[in-house]
């Protein structure tokens, strides 16, 4: 089994900040869309939000890259293509894996950037959209079954959702920050996690100095118990209303 920290939403670089919490729920914004989109933010209810985290530069009625897809019955649909899919398919990402989607964040008392996870996905299917894209997902509106965005391009599918409360134990940064520096699960250690293999990432104290950039961070937790009930943990928080 494989649990995925998914990168996902505004930030400084797409978007122009962090995605808001608001009355206690971590509102993920998606980043604007540089393609095919049916989706605008007023849409999914993020207009204001939207404009604001952009200072003005994005609105309600600019469309967005939907993605992962939050859908009202419960399921999420997630696309990947380029250098980050074949990332996933070399660590071998599939059947009955779990995304965790992450993003930066502002604390809604204290206006602190801050990584948390926000959303997730347990993947029941992956769709090769190189092989032809369903109707279904178009109909869905999924920006990456409305044009391909390159050859390797695929779409997983699944049980999935957002978090209604900003729950402590969704933070991944440490108090104080930065963003990037991560109090990790003890199970998690050098060696443990694609992108992170340098020593002077894994600090004392149960710290991650996580990489700046990138997608897709693959942890392979095979059959291991710990990180097994880590993960039960983390998805009861998620699901938890």
């Amino acid at each position: 089994m494989k649990i995925v920290f998914s990168r996902k939403g505004f930030d400084s670089a797409s978007g122009g900040g962090p995605s808001p919490i608001v009355a206690g729920r971590p509102l993920s914004l998606p980043i604007p869309a540089s393609g095919a989109s049916r989706t605008r933010y007023g849409d999914i209810g993020l207009g204001k939000h939207a404009e604001k985290a952009s200072k003005g530069k994005l609105c309600a009625d600019d469309l967005c890259h939907y993605d992962p897809m939050f859908r009202e019955d419960g399921t999420c649909l997630f696309g990947q293509v380029g250098a980050a899919q074949t990332h996933l398919r070399n660590q071998g990402v599939g059947l009955g894996d779990v995304f965790l989607f992450f993003g930066l964040f502002r604390e809604e008392d204290t206006e602190e950037p801050h990584h948390r996870i926000f959303g997730w996905l347990e993947v029941g299917e992956v769709i090769d959209l190189s092989l032809g894209v369903p109707d279904w997902l178009v109909e869905a509106g999924h920006p990456h079954a409305l044009k391909m965005h390159g050859p390797n391009d695929c779409v997983y599918t699944g049980s999935g959702g957002t978090a209604l409360r900003a729950a402590d134990a969704l933070r991944l940064t440490v108090p104080g920050g930065p963003p990037s520096l991560w109090h990790r699960p003890q199970w998690l250690k050098r060696g443990g996690l694609s992108y992170h293999d340098r020593a002077d990432r894994w600090l004392r104290g149960g710290r991650l100095k996580s990489v700046a950039r990138g997608q897709e961070f693959v942890a392979d937790i095979g059959r291991r118990k710990a990180p097994r009930e880590w993960l039960a943990r983390v998805l009861d928080e998620l699901k938890a209303s």
